[in-house]
């Protein structure tokens, strides 16, 4: 047989579909890897313990329904009812009036556990103000009275060192404005990382296992929330060193709200990135 025989021969046609079947079969898994992580749900189910009725969400609502995310809450100054470990992926402990070692508040312990169980499952939590404390309480840190209550809008400092060098806080400056309403304060847990700082409080926000954020003060302040705290907590706002009068208060929210949430949103995202 002459070589043209196989050139002619259909052999040569199958071998060339057969080579392009292969192809086929192996860009098909490729392919629908890539169709399935597009139409990946990347929503999370986010549950907030909220203590008061004056201090809620705030911006965190706003960011929540931006990324597709679904809130539910925990109120404990209503039915108290916690969710199981199984009906949530993040869990945020907000802020209130009263201190964490109140014995009068028949929940308090059981929100501790159920904060400290929520750490150890490896979810993200975040803590505000009492929520900070909280964790700090159940991570083994001390949790005091500070030298002076810290109330109204203050600046805070990065730290030196693992504060300025830390991802979470990339791109912020070395020192901003940002609102406070606390009289208690706290030690950083062994393990964790104080990213910030203020003149009278050296624990304004660390973070442990690059997943759970205590934050001594408020970014999700908003105008509603921030009118809200102080006509429920005016009796606080006597003349101190570092306690701002209301009317002041009020006039710098309309400075410093947007930068405030423009930060609790990068932050947040970083979080759900956990690119950290």
């Amino acid at each position: 047989m002459s070589p043209d025989f196989f050139r002619r021969h259909s052999f040569s046609k199958h071998f060339t579909i057969s080579r392009r079947k292969s192809k086929c079969i192996f860009y098909v898994p490729y392919l629908f890897f890539c169709i399935s992580f597009f139409f990946y749900d990347m929503s999370l189910r986010i549950h907030c313990l909220q203590h008061v009725s004056f201090e809620g969400v705030g911006h965190i609502e706003v960011w929540a329904k931006k990324n597709n995310h679904t809130l539910s809450v925990t109120r404990f100054f209503e039915d108290g009812k916690l969710p199981s470990q199984d009906d949530f992926d993040w869990l945020v402990v907000l802020g209130g009036s009263m201190n964490i070692f109140d014995d009068s508040l028949g929940w308090l312990n059981e929100e501790k556990m159920f904060v400290k169980e929520t750490i150890d499952a490896g979810k993200v939590v975040v803590g505000i103000c009492l929520g900070a404390q909280l964790i700090a309480h159940v991570l083994g840190a001390n949790v005091y009275a500070n030298n002076h209550k810290e109330i109204g809008w203050w600046p805070v400092v990065v730290t030196e060192g693992l504060g300025e060098s830390h991802e979470l806080l990339k791109g912020f400056p070395d020192e901003f404005v940002t609102f406070h309403w606390h009289g208690d304060t706290f030690d950083t847990p062994k393990g964790a990382v104080n990213l910030l700082s203020s003149e009278v409080t050296a624990n304004q926000a660390f973070l442990y296992d690059n997943r759970v954020l205590a934050l001594q003060f408020h970014f999700e302040t908003t105008p509603h929330s921030l009118e809200e705290i102080t006509s429920n907590c005016r009796d606080e706002l006597f003349d101190a060193p570092f306690i701002q009068p209301e009317k002041v208060i009020l006039e710098d929210g309309v400075r410093y709200i947007s930068d405030n949430n423009k930060r609790l949103e990068l932050i947040l995202d970083r979080l759900s990135n956990r690119d950290l």
